[in-house]
């Protein structure tokens, strides 16, 4: 926690002192086990290894090269699923609208989460619409939660991490978060960034299929990035990681505006 006792921005962003918010404060107060490992979804015990998730969603500019907040919230939902290897079932959409908030503008985003779930072959089920004042909100809150189901083989988790595993990436890094930022602050250096912003449930459904127990464990490090992710595994297993950086993959677009 901080000196203050004050929320922070960096409390958000989902490393170190997001980590500490939830342990410390969250969990304790809502009843839950602080020592337990955080991870993307939630195995619910005695259902027939359900995954549950939910998570929300704030970003400015709603709208972005290769995706908005619609398509995000989707997208980010399907794939904190995924990295529990689950197979989403179903979704829940909620949104907090500004006051004065543009109708057709509304009508394109939730168009984009709506091409999203089929795309990703899942059924947005039930949600809530909130309208609050013009303060209260910066535009749109989009909240998501979902359901997915895991297969019996499917065994991951930090206890399962050994040494001499290997860390694989999906794909580059960072370019859904500096598309964000250019985008925000005008930067014209990248303009031909472009966000990843993608649904990844049939990519570990491939991966576990062909390698099955030897995966170990899966996280979406849109937050926080690789390096929240390898400070996670460390501090979980008690274990160093020898990182190669020349081995990491980054484009030279995302790599400049960085």
């Amino acid at each position: 926690m901080t000196p203050s006792g004050h929320i922070q921005m960096a409390h958000g962003g989902g490393g170190q002192m997001t980590a500490e918010l939830i342990r410390e404060v969250i969990l304790p107060a809502l009843g839950g086990a602080p020592a337990g490992p955080l991870t993307d979804a939630a195995e619910i015990e005695g259902a027939g290894r359900l995954a549950f998730t939910t998570d929300s969603y704030v970003v400015r500019p709603l709208e972005f090269p290769g995706g908005d907040i619609g398509k995000l919230a989707v997208c980010g939902t399907v794939n904190d699923l995924a990295v529990v290897g689950a197979a989403p079932i179903a979704l829940s959409l909620g949104l907090v609208i500004q006051e004065g908030f543009e109708i057709e503008r509304l009508r394109r985003l939730m168009a984009s989460a709506g091409r999203a779930a089929q795309r990703a072959g899942v059924p947005i089920v039930t949600g809530d619409t909130k309208v609050v004042d013009r303060e209260a909100c910066d535009g749109l809150i989009i909240n998501t939660a979902g359901i997915g189901r895991i297969a019996d083989r499917v065994r991951l988790g930090f206890d399962r991490i050994a040494a001499g595993d290997k860390v694989l990436l999906s794909g580059p890094l960072g370019e859904h978060s500096l598309t964000i930022m250019t985008q925000r602050e005008g930067l014209s250096i990248a303009s031909d960034l472009v966000s990843d912003c993608a649904a990844i449930h049939e990519l570990t459904a491939a991966l576990l299929e062909r390698l099955g127990e030897g995966v170990k464990f899966m996280r979406d490090p849109t937050r926080g990035g690789l390096a929240a992710v390898l400070a996670d595994l460390a501090e979980a297993t008690g274990r160093e990681i020898v990182i190669d950086e020349r081995a990491i993959p980054v484009n030279r677009t995302a790599r400049a505006a960085a």
